[in-house]
């Protein structure tokens, strides 16, 4: 402070002006502002000191601070995800991680805050693992079910290491594993070890009626299930984008969702049901095609047949998905089983016509009908479809609700948090129910992001770094809900029968009018 006082006084006397002259109109300009500045520095000193003077003699949260400043200080920060890949043209990636390295450790960032309980939907992972509740898994059962196997896949701290049966390098496989590798990157040291054997093809495989609880049936995860099968539903590979058809991952292409639902207003939208796909790929497809509009007859849909292979040539172009809710209502019929498609009509703002199914997929029991969608019957589509859409012109501000609260669904409710959520959740409690420790089989491949990613083709790598993960996550999953009660179940059964049943008879009315009314 003397050294500084020293200075200040040198500067006003004029001593730093290292012998030149100062006119003394600028000299005394100067002294001013100098003086001005060495009283605000001065102020400053004594704000500074009272204030310090303040917090620690008033106790001014001096202890809280500091506690705030080490909860911040020790805090686990999210990490960066990298993926490197080796300069040299057509090499194949190995995984570098050292034999003996230590296992990730897991991150508990929001461990002072509860997570949010996660949707409802995600009760259901306890019902796909009931008939192994009271038995347990053992290593037999999971032999069993690779009959049925694409691939087999064991996770050992948090290393990935695979045995594929049948589609090798189908995006069916690949897009599969590099789900469950992000999953690993975002959550590290979540991910319990566990062995399993899935299914990537259409039809589930596990029946029911082959099993009772003396033989219990084999562990087989799927993408879809009915109400004879056992498969254990898990996120189909979609997610992550599928190449061949040009879908996006669920990430963009839900952002270029919001931005077609946003180029028309519904109202303006064409007052029809719309659907595009191949006619070929199941009957209930077949059927649907003799509702299209024709010189005898308007169903109020209007059915467009998918030439895949002239889609391809244009580089589906004509098949943007997030450029189809240009009609006021959108139509999802299953395939050869459950379709893919079904996420992206459903995430549509526009009211979707939802032809009954017997196959669902993991966030399909989310759904209410008469609340998401609007159900109909599969021996009757051409009729419910035209009274539908009737229905929903004539009630427009009813009909907009259901696909606002169908798009808002797979905004909420099946984010890619949630996905990952999800799949962790049925991970974890899987393999609570494994009676024995996973060991990696003779014959197993390693699988990482780079052995997947460095080698594959420009288009399938572009998916695979547009969906990749680029930070370990900042928080907590969610909170599995508990199961459901017998009770709660029957609640939940018995409003979605209910829902159905009403469109039934306000449909059937509205045809009896009509017949009425041609007889007269």
């Amino acid at each position: 402070m003397k050294k500084m006082n020293a200075q200040m006084s040198r500067l006003w006397n004029g001593e730093e002006s290292k012998g030149r002259s100062v006119p003394a109109s600028t000299s005394y300009a100067v002294k001013l502002v100098i003086a001005v500045f060495v009283a605000l520095v001065v102020l400053v000193f004594f704000i500074s000191n009272s204030a310090t003077f303040g917090w620690s003699e008033q106790g001014i949260d001096r202890q809280s601070l500091n506690t705030q400043i080490s909860k911040a200080q020790s805090k686990p920060q999210p990490k960066l995800i990298t993926l490197s890949c080796p300069n040299i043209t057509g090499a194949s990636a190995v995984c570098q991680r050292s034999p003996n390295a230590a296992a990730p450790t897991p991150l508990h960032l929001t461990a002072n805050q509860p997570s949010p309980t996660c949707p409802e939907y995600f009760r259901w992972i306890h019902e796909d693992l009931r008939p192994w509740k009271s038995t347990g898994i053992t290593k037999e059962m999971v032999q069993r079910a690779r009959k049925f196997a694409t691939f087999h896949m064991v996770v050992l701290d948090g290393r990935v290491y695979v045995q594929e049966y049948f589609g090798h390098s189908l995006s069916r496989n690949v897009f599969t594993f590099w789900g469950i590798l992000q999953l690993i990157s975002r959550y590290p040291g979540r991910v319990p070890d566990f062995e399993l054997i899935f299914n990537c093809m259409d039809m589930p495989s596990v029946k029911s009626a082959d099993y009772n609880s003396s033989a219990p049936p084999p562990p087989l995860f799927h993408y879809c299930k009915d109400d004879r099968t056992l498969d254990i539903l898990f996120p189909d590979w979609s997610f992550w984008g599928w190449p061949e058809t040009n879908i996006k991952p669920w990430v963009p292409l839900m952002k270029e969702m919001n931005e077609g639902n946003a180029e028309v207003e519904w109202a303006e939208r064409e007052p029809y049901a719309y659907w595009k796909g191949s006619p070929f790929m199941g009957g209930s497809r077949q059927d649907l095609v003799k509702c299209n509009v024709t010189k005898e007859r308007d169903w109020n849909a209007r059915i467009y047949a998918q030439d895949w292979n002239s889609e391809a040539k244009q580089g589906y172009n004509r098949s943007n998905l997030a450029r189809q809710c240009y009609h006021r209502y959108r139509i999802y019929v299953e395939g050869l089983a459950w379709s893919v498609s079904q996420k992206y009509i459903l995430a549509c703002n526009s009211p979707t016509l939802f032809v009954d199914t017997r196959f669902v997929e993991f966030f399909q029991r989310g759904l209410m009908p008469g609340h998401h969608y609007w159900p109909i019957a599969a021996d009757n589509k051409c009729r419910g479809i035209k009274f539908a859409v009737d229905w929903g012109n004539a009630h427009q501000e009813e009909a907009q609700a259901i696909g606002k609260a169908s798009s808002g669904f797979f905004q909420q409710e099946v984010k890619m948090d949630h996905v990952y959520d999800y799949m962790l959740h049925a991970l974890t409690e899987y393999a609570k129910l494994l009676k024995y420790k996973p060991t990696v089989p003779e014959g197993f491949t390693e699988i990482c992001m780079e052995s997947l990613a460095c080698s594959a083709s420009e288009k399938t790598k572009s998916f695979l770094l547009e969906s990749m993960e680029k930070w370990t996550h900042d928080a907590e999953p969610c909170t599995l809900p508990p199961p459901f009660t017998p009770e709660e179940l029957h609640q939940v059964l018995e409003k979605r029968a209910n829902a159905v049943k009403q469109v039934e008879m306000w449909e059937q009315k509205a045809w009896e009018q009509e017949q009425g009314n041609k007889s007269t």
